[in-house]
C-alpha cells in the first residue's frame, strides 16, 4: 500500500482542531471534575498541573520557564508549520511475527516488540503489553490524524492472554482506547496508570485499574510488582488540559529480575535513581525519536530534547541505568518527529561505537521478533538481519502484513 508522506502539516492543521473540539468533552481527564473524584495529592502536583522531576510546585510549567511564557501551542504551531519534511521510503509490506508463546519459560524473559511503545513482556508467569496501540492512526478520529507506517508486528488475534496492561500516559500514540476496548473484550482483566487517569482507562471496559504516583507498586501476583517510575515529559488530549494528569515509566520486578520500561521521557537524572532502587536492571525499554538531527557545524548539545530522548542521549541513559539489554522504542512507526527514516538507528549505532560499546548492547528491534533474555542474563537475539539495525541500512524489515483499517479488531 503507498503512502503519501509528503501533507503532514496541512493533515496536522485539520488533526489539531479535530482533537481540540472533538475530544474536549470526551477526554479530558482532570481528577478533581470528574464523578465527585478526590483531587490527587502529589508532592509533584500544584494542585492544576503536574510537575516534571526536578520542579519545585509553584505553579510553574512542568518543562521549563521558557515553555511558561511561550505556552504550549507555540511548540505545536511551530512544528505544524516546520518546513522540509524528510522523505520515508514507500512502506513494504512485511509478514507479521510468529504468534507468541503462551508463557515464557521459568527464569527466562521474552519481549516482543510490536511497535512504536508496544511491548510483549513476558515473564514469571504474567504476560504484560506497554502502551498498547493498534490502531491505523493515533487520533481521537479514525479518518484523519498520525497514520502508522509500520504495521503491528504481532496481530491483534495472536496475542496470548493477556494479564495486564501498563499505560504511561495519556497522549493518543500512547492510551489508545480502541485498542484497549478490544483488550477489554477479549478478557483482559487490569490496567495499571499514572494518576489521573483512572476514569479514562475504566471508559475502555477495563475495571481492574490501578493508579499510582512515581514510586508506587502493585502486586500483579504474588512474585510480580509494578512500580510507577518518574520520567520527563507532559499529558493532554486537548489543548486545554495541559498536565493535569501524571505521566512516567514502568519498572516490573520479578524472580527473573527487573525490566524498565521508560514511555516518553526527555534524559534527565531519573535514570541514575531507578537505578540506584531497582539495581540490576536486566532489560531496558528506552525511546530513540521523535528528535531534531543536528546539521552541519552544529553540536547536538545545540539541540536540547526537553520531553523526549534522542538516540545519543537514550546511550547516556542506557549507561546511567547499569547497560542492561536495551531495546529501542518510540521510531519508524508513526511520523511524530522530522528525522528522516534511518536517522534514528544510525545515531544509536554511531552513538554506541563512540561509547565503546558492542552492536547488540542497545537494539533497534524488528517488530514481531521475539527476544529472549535467559537465565544467564545473556539475551537471545535471531541473526542479526532478523534482528536488529545496527547500522541502520537494513530496510523493509520493519512491519508487517497488509493495512487493516481502524475499526478492522476493535468494532463496538
Amino acid at each position: 500500500m503507498k503512502r503519501n508522506k509528503k501533507n503532514v502539516p496541512s493533515l496536522f492543521v485539520l488533526f489539531l482542531v479535530l482533537a481540540s473540539l472533538l475530544s474536549l468533552p470526551a477526554c479530558v481527564t482532570r481528577s478533581d471534575i470528574q464523578g465527585g473524584r478526590t483531587p490527587q495529592v502529589s508532592e509533584h502536583f500544584d494542585g492544576v498541573r503536574y510537575l516534571n522531576p526536578g520542579v519545585v510546585a509553584q505553579g510553574l510549567s512542568s518543562l521549563s520557564g521558557q515553555t511558561t511564557k511561550r505556552g504550549s501551542t507555540w511548540w505545536v504551531w511551530k512544528w505544524i508549520f516546520r518546513a522540509g519534511w524528510p522523505e520515508w521510503p514507500e512502506e513494504t509490506g512485511v509478514l507479521p511475527g510468529p504468534r507468541p508463546v503462551a508463557r515464557a519459560p521459568e527464569g527466562s524473559i521474552y519481549v516482543t516488540p510490536i511497535g512504536h511503545a508496544t511491548f510483549l513482556i513476558q515473564m514469571d508467569g504474567v504476560n504484560i503489553l506497554t502502551d498498547p496501540i493498534w490502531s491505523e492512526r493515533c487520533s481521537p478520529v479514525s479518518w484523519v490524524g498520525p497514520e502508522r507506517y509500520s504495521r503491528p508486528g504481532i496481530r491483534f488475534e495472536d496475542l496470548p492472554s493477556i494479564d495486564a496492561v501498563l499505560v504511561s500516559h495519556n497522549h493518543y500514540d500512547h492510551f489508545d482506547i480502541p485498542t484497549l476496548k478490544g483488550l477489554a473484550k477479549k478478557g483482559m482483566p487490569r490496567a495499571v496508570v499514572p494518576l489521573g487517569n483512572l476514569d479514562l482507562m475504566r471508559s475502555t471496559g477495563i475495571t481492574g485499574v490501578d493508579e499510582l504516583d512515581w514510586w508506587q507498586s502493585v502486586r500483579l501476583t504474588s512474585d510480580v510488582t509494578v512500580t510507577l517510575v518518574p520520567a520527563r515529559h507532559f499529558s493532554g488530549r486537548t489543548l486545554w488540559d495541559r498536565d493535569q494528569t501524571l505521566w512516567g515509566g514502568f519498572v516490573i520486578s520479578g524472580p527473573s529480575g527487573n525490566v524498565y520500561y521508560s514511555g516518553d521521557t526527555g534524559y534527565g537524572p531519573h535514570f541514575r535513581e531507578i537505578a540506584r532502587r531497582f539495581s540490576p536492571i536486566r532489560v531496558a525499554l528506552l525511546p530513540i525519536a521523535p528528535f531534531r538531527p543536528t546539521e552541519p557545524g552544529e553540536e547536538a548539545s545545540q539541540r536540547p530534547s526537553v520531553v523526549h530522548m534522542n538516540p545519543a542521549e537514550a546511550v547516556r541513559a542506557h549507561r546511567d541505568l547499569g547497560e542492561p539489554q536495551s531495546i529501542a522504542a518510540h521510531f519508524r512507526v508513526f511520523r511524530l518527529g522530522v528525522e528522516g527514516f534511518d536517522d534514528a538507528p544510525n545515531v544509536l549505532a554511531a552513538s554506541l561505537k563512540e561509547h565503546g560499546l558492542a552492536a547488540d548492547a542497545f537494539v533497534a528491534p524488528i517488530f514481531g521478533q521475539v527476544i529472549k533474555i535467559s537465565s544467564t542474563l545473556n539475551a537471545s537475539l535471531p541473526p542479526p538481519d532478523r534482528t536488529y539495525y545496527p547500522i541502520g541500512q537494513i530496510q523493509g524489515f520493519i512491519g508487517s502484513g497488509p493495512s487493516l483499517s481502524h475499526e478492522a479488531f476493535f468494532r463496538d
